[in-house]
């Protein structure tokens, strides 16, 4: 058999960053992703650092841990953050839906039918990892504008009777990002403007976080991987990276995997040694012009007090 050669041996590097990041993006550790896939702990941290010869039954078995499509864990020249939503409304679409969608790629589409209608206005969604202060700092700014302020999280607690982590437990990630993505499409229904608290992880399910992007203004919550961990300790959540002695190398992988998801957001609020009250007042300036904007579209305050 043929050594490898540089070729081989990049491709298996980039094969490695690949599950890195995607395992960061679900906010799994190696210890959680090999009880959870089958496969050794000492196994998948050779395949992360580009020395494991994986064969393609044990990638079927990570991509089906990590819940996502296998073809999202091998290197790629793919770089439009558009494209995993594009792929994921095909695979949903109707033999009718797609020979439209044929057309209008082709430019056989009537003028204006493939142009994107601008999403109805929402209100204001919070985004960022867990311990970044989406709920504290999303209930500081519901009640400074006199909106309601939602949990995205707890919604999905609400409509199904079970915590989230029972929801994993029992119908999986996959089985949780399908709730996640009904409840927020019950959400929207309701028509009123909210700040909405998002989980840490949504950014990893193409379709409910574009849906995100396109009928809120985003803002992404960012600290420090130590406050992060503070923060998260602070409240007594020690779940599940505070048991892990890697706990905080694993927690800058996730940020790491997750921060160029977090950076679409439409703002950027960076919370790194502010107090709460400092913070609370930057994010409602950061709305302000927000809310002027779109006054009209609920009856809103103009500005934000």
């Amino acid at each position: 058999m043929a050594e490898p050669d540089d070729t081989d041996a990049g491709f298996l590097l980039d094969l490695g960053q690949h599950v890195r990041t995607m395992r960061g993006r679900r906010g799994m550790s190696r210890k959680v992703l090999a009880k959870v896939s089958g496969i050794s702990e000492r196994y998948i941290a050779q395949l992360e650092s580009g020395k494991g010869n994986v064969s393609i039954m044990l990638l079927r078995r990570i991509s089906g841990a990590l819940a996502t499509p296998l073809e999202d864990l091998l290197p790629s020249q793919e770089t439009s953050a558009d494209w995993p939503v594009i792929r994921d409304l095909v695979r949903r679409a109707t033999p009718v839906q797609i020979a439209y969608a044929k057309d209008v790629l082709a430019g056989l589409g009537s003028p204006g039918d493939g142009a994107r209608r601008e999403a109805t206005f929402h209100g204001i969604a919070l985004i960022g990892l867990r311990g970044a202060g989406k709920s504290t700092l999303g209930k500081m700014l519901a009640d400074s504008i006199g909106w309601s302020f939602v949990e995205l999280n707890r919604e999905i607690e609400r409509q199904n009777g079970l915590s989230v982590s029972e929801i994993i437990a029992l119908y999986g990630q996959e089985g949780f990002r399908r709730m996640e993505q009904t409840a927020l499409t019950r959400l929207l229904a309701r028509g009123a403007p909210v700040v909405l608290a998002t989980g840490g992880g949504i950014v990893s399910e193409p379709i409910t976080f574009d849906q995100i992007l396109k009928s809120f203004y985003t803002i992404w919550l960012k600290a420090e991987p130590e406050e992060h961990m503070a923060r998260v300790r602070g409240q007594g959540d020690l779940r599940p990276m505070a048991d892990d002695r890697a706990a905080m190398q694993e927690l800058r992988t996730i940020l790491q995997s997750r921060e160029p998801l977090y950076a679409r957001a439409a703002g950027v609020l960076d919370t790194a040694g502010l107090s709460v009250d400092a913070a609370a007042r930057r994010l409602v300036a950061m709305v302000a012009p927000v809310l002027s904007r779109e006054a009209g579209a609920f009856g809103l305050r103009e500005e934000a007090p």
